[in-house]
C-alpha cells in the first residue's frame, strides 16, 4: 500500500522546522550571463520569492523582469552559490560572515558591472 502524500500542514511544519541556511545566491540569465546577486540569512525564502514575483510580472528589478518575460523561465537559473559555514566560536557573528561572503562573490563575479542586474548595493533579503 502506498504511503499518502504529505498534507499541506505537514509540509508547512517541515519547512518551518528545517534549519535556516545563510549565504549568497544568484538569479542568472543563461543566455546573456547577467546576474542578480543576493544574500540572506534564509536562502530558500528569497529564491522562492524571486521566482514567484518574476512569474507574476511583479519583480522590482525592471531589467530582470523584462528579460524573464521575453526569454521565459527556462532561460534562468536560481541557485545558492555558497552558504555561510557556522561556527560555535565566541567571535563568530553570522552577519559579519555573510558580509565577507558577499564581498568575495562580488569580486569573483566582477560585480557590479554591465554583467549584473544589480542596481546598487547587494540585494539583501
Amino acid at each position: 500500500m502506498e504511503k499518502p502524500e504529505k498534507t499541506r500542514a505537514e509540509l508547512k511544519r517541515a519547512c518551518k522546522e528545517a534549519p535556516r541556511q545563510a549565504g549568497v545566491y544568484q538569479v542568472k540569465n543563461q543566455q546573456s550571463g547577467k546576474i542578480l546577486l543576493g544574500s540572506s540569512t534564509n536562502l530558500h525564502g528569497p529564491l522562492n520569492q524571486h521566482r514567484f514575483l518574476l512569474s507574476i510580472g511583479r519583480h522590482n528589478n525592471a531589467a530582470l523582469r523584462a528579460d524573464w518575460n521575453r526569454l521565459g523561465p527556462d532561460a534562468f537559473t536560481l541557485e545558492i552559490l555558497e552558504a555561510v559555514k557556522p561556527s560555535d566560536g565566541p567571535r563568530f557573528k553570522l552577519d559579519d560572515e555573510l558580509i565577507l561572503l558577499e564581498q568575495s562573490w562580488l569580486e569573483k563575479l566582477g560585480l557590479p558591472s554591465e554583467r549584473g542586474y544589480d542596481l546598487g548595493p547587494l540585494q539583501r533579503d
